[in-house]
């Protein structure tokens, strides 16, 4: 396929309403349940069932802005802690590529039969939206791959596996990396790490991808600059 030139950095991107956007709302979906200050209002019987759980910490302790979790149960709360997880660990795959794209690290080769390198393109969202993305076949297969991974692998019971120990567990009897051979306390704690380094992920590429749609860069690209 033919590409046309790539634009100079200088030059900013065109705004994609409508992807960029639903983009925005995932991520803010994501982050919104189980970690600060409850509505007022809201019921205290919820606040009393999870302010409990891991991920309420100080300083902002239980936080349920949108009131997701008013009048629910256990079900419903290892559904967005799922949810939750799941986002982060997203985030934080898409931060480090952020980062390691930014810092003209690359990988080697083409993208596609006619010769174009993988380098050619540019970095973060310009690269999947805007004049200069990889082609529409290129994105599809994005696409494909990541609706695979989401309805036969990231699944807390996947290949036949037995359900999760809890919500995220996608070791599905497959992969375990010596966690059977930690207390119950350095879980919890290893947990507790992933679950706010993941919320931390989420604000962190959302204000990658606002600043990249203000600016036509992403703030670590101008940190790179100097």
């Amino acid at each position: 396929l033919h590409r046309p030139p790539i634009r100079s950095r200088e030059t900013k991107l065109t705004s994609y309403p409508t992807m960029y956007k639903l983009a925005i709302a995932a991520l803010l979906a994501g982050s919104a349940a189980a970690f600060a200050p409850a509505q007022v209002g809201q019921s205290s019987t919820a606040l009393n069932a999870f302010e409990g759980e891991l991920g309420v910490q100080p300083p902002l302790g239980f936080f349920d802005p949108l009131g997701l979790l008013e009048d629910a149960d256990q079900e419903r709360f290892d559904r967005l802690r799922y949810v939750e997880v799941k986002h982060g660990r997203i985030c934080q795959l898409a931060f480090l590529g952020q980062i390691v794209t930014r810092n003209g690290i690359h990988l080697s080769g083409d993208i596609d039969f006619s010769g174009d390198s993988f380098d050619s393109y540019p970095n973060g969202i310009a690269a999947v939206l805007g004049p200069d993305a990889i082609p529409s076949a290129g994105l599809g297969q994005i696409v494909l791959f990541v609706g695979f991974l989401e309805l036969f692998v990231m699944k807390d019971s996947a290949n036949g596996a037995e359900p999760g120990d809890f919500p995220g567990d996608f070791r599905n009897g497959a992969l375990d990396f010596g966690w059977d051979t930690f207390d119950e306390e350095t879980k919890l704690s290893k947990r507790a790490i992933e679950l706010n380094n993941g919320r931390a992920a989420m604000m962190g590429i959302l204000g990658l991808m606002m600043h990249e749609q203000i600016e036509g860069n992403p703030v670590v690209g101008l940190f790179m600059e100097y």
